[in-house]
Formats: C-alpha cells, sequence, structure tokens
C-alpha cells in the first residue's frame, strides 16, 4: 500500500498533550534530539496499544514514529485488517502520515478511502461510492472498531470504503 497522509491535528488523542505530563526532577540533561527520540518511542508504544486494544489479528507487529509519520510492520491474514490498521494509526492526533509496511497473507483488492468534510455522514458518502444512501452500513462494518456509532463521525476523519460484493 505505502505511504498514506491523514490530517495530523484530527483524530483521537492517544498521547495527551505537555500539560498532562507531569513535571519531573531532571537529573540529565537531554538534547532536543534526545527528547524526541524518546518522545517519539513513547508515541509508538501508545499506538501499538491502541492497535492490541482494538483487537486486530497481526503477528509481529512493529511500530515506528519519526515526528508525525507512523511506520507500521507485521504480518495480516488479510487486506481489510491492514486497512483498518493503518486507518487507526492515521486517525490518531499527531499523526500525519503512515508508511504502511504490512504484509497480507491473502491477497485481495484494495478499497477506497474517503477523508470527511464537514457536514458527511455516512448516508451521503454510501450515496456517492455505491448510488445508494442505504449501504452506509457496508461502511459503518468496515471501520469497525475505530467507530461505534454510525452517526459519530468527523471533519479529518479518514474511512475505509470496501468493494462491494
Amino acid at each position: 500500500m505505502g505511504l498514506f497522509d491523514f490530517i495530523k491535528e484530527a483524530g483521537s488523542k492517544i498521547f495527551g498533550t505537555d500539560e498532562d505530563a507531569e513535571p519531573r526532577p531532571q537529573t540529565t540533561a537531554y538534547s532536543p534530539e534526545e527528547i524526541q527520540k524518546i518522545n517519539d518511542r513513547r508515541r509508538a508504544m501508545a499506538l501499538a496499544r491502541t492497535i492490541e486494544t482494538l483487537d486486530f489479528e497481526i503477528e509481529d507487529l512493529g511500530i515506528r514514529v519519526d515526528d508525525d509519520l507512523a511506520t507500521v510492520s507485521g504480518k495480516v491474514l488479510d487486506q481489510a485488517t491492514k486497512e483498518r490498521i493503518v486507518l487507526a494509526l492515521g486517525n490518531t492526533a499527531g499523526i500525519a502520515r503512515v508508511d504502511d509496511r504490512i504484509e497480507v497473507e491473502t491477497a485481495e483488492p484494495e478499497a477506497q478511502f474517503h477523508t470527511v468534510e464537514a457536514g458527511d455522514t455516512l448516508s451521503a458518502i454510501a450515496q456517492k461510492y455505491y448510488g445508494n444512501s442505504m449501504k452506509y452500513p457496508v461502511i459503518f462494518e468496515a471501520n469497525k472498531p475505530m467507530l461505534s456509532d454510525p452517526d459519530k463521525i468527523y471533519p479529518g476523519q479518514v474511512l475505509r470504503i470496501p468493494l462491494l460484493e
């Protein structure tokens, strides 16, 4: 699949903010580069926990973060799982790009992706891609568990639009 772009400020906020961090006594002076590397490792661990929490089946999950780029690797059974993992990472605030290096055991066609705009609904998106607004449950199911309610989508979020069978 390659490199995917997302809106850095949109998405779930799993990293916290500088205000959330507890002040720690400084025992060693770290350079800004060292601090960035430490923060990137923490963010990679938070992303890995998110993928584990969402119960995606992936072997040898590897996530590396470099500023706003998340690189993910591992092996999954199907294309849908691969795409859901990429979207779960990219739909996280602070991540602007995902470098997908996940291997798929069973080759399948790739889904389309749609970036939600203000005023979008799953019904309107289904109408656009399928010509039938009543097909919105297909999009909802394709984006679980990242979506918990078909009425709760937000601008900037990227959704997986699978091919109809």
